[in-house]
């Protein structure tokens, strides 16, 4: 399990700190990336800055419920995961629940083994997605999920710090990845210099089709995507 959800980034959305900081102290132990907040409002700006690949929410929150928050989100990303938390079992809510698509229903007090459980088919659901083949070219693209590039059936050999820029740049490809990102998950200790950077991009377009990867003065790097 942990191995498997070192490949994600969740949200852990939650109006009570106590029971936020307890889930967000364990995912941080398995998982990729974890962000948070407490209310639905605040969670909107962090899924449109980062796209996380599972969110796990309350219902009941100051400022925007779970499900009104789930329903905005689900209505411009048809993809992430979305997991409901909540001491309610009213029908009602499961009703919504089945509308949203949400990957799993579950009745507080939350437990490690309904956590892990919701997680698991969050995963199931997610390795069907085509996110996980994110296409360079027509003969190449990039597994998200076994972290390889193949290119006319064969693989292409990485080193570390390209297959950890690559993968940093597939799992945010919707958007630009800022160079203090790049910093602090390749060269969190000893710095980055632009000298490092700019060898480890070079390095790397050398192995991918022309135009995958882009500069975007100023800010940073992105992942081009084909689409035929």
């Amino acid at each position: 399990m942990k191995d498997l959800l070192s490949n994600f980034t969740i949200l852990y959305v939650e109006d009570d700190d106590a029971v936020r900081k307890n889930a967000v102290e364990y995912l941080e132990r398995v998982c990729k990336q974890v962000l948070q907040a407490p209310n639905g409002k605040e969670a909107i700006s962090i899924w449109k800055e980062y796209r996380p690949d599972i969110i796990i929410t309350d219902i009941s929150m100051p400022k925007l419920n779970g499900l009104d928050m789930a329903s905005y989100i689900r209505a411009h990303d048809k993809d992430v995961q979305i997991i409901v938390a909540t001491a309610y079992s009213d029908t009602k809510y499961l009703m919504q629940a089945v509308e949203l698509q949400l990957v799993k229903y579950i009745i507080k007090p939350i437990t490690k083994d309904k956590l892990i459980t919701a997680l698991e088919k969050s995963i199931e659901l997610i390795e069907d997605k085509s996110k996980f083949n994110l296409a360079l070219s027509e003969t190449c693209f990039y597994n998200a999920y076994e972290k390889v590039i193949i290119n006319d059936a064969k693989e292409v050999k990485l080193t570390k710090n390209e297959t950890l820029f690559l993968d940093l740049l597939a799992h945010h490809h919707t958007r630009v990845v800022k160079y203090e990102e790049i910093e602090d998950a390749i060269w969190a200790y000893e710095g980055m210099s632009q000298d490092a950077i700019r060898s480890l991009v070079r390095g790397l377009r050398k192995k991918v089709p022309d135009g995958a990867i882009d500069n975007v003065s100023g800010s940073g790097y992105r992942l081009h995507i084909y689409k035929p």
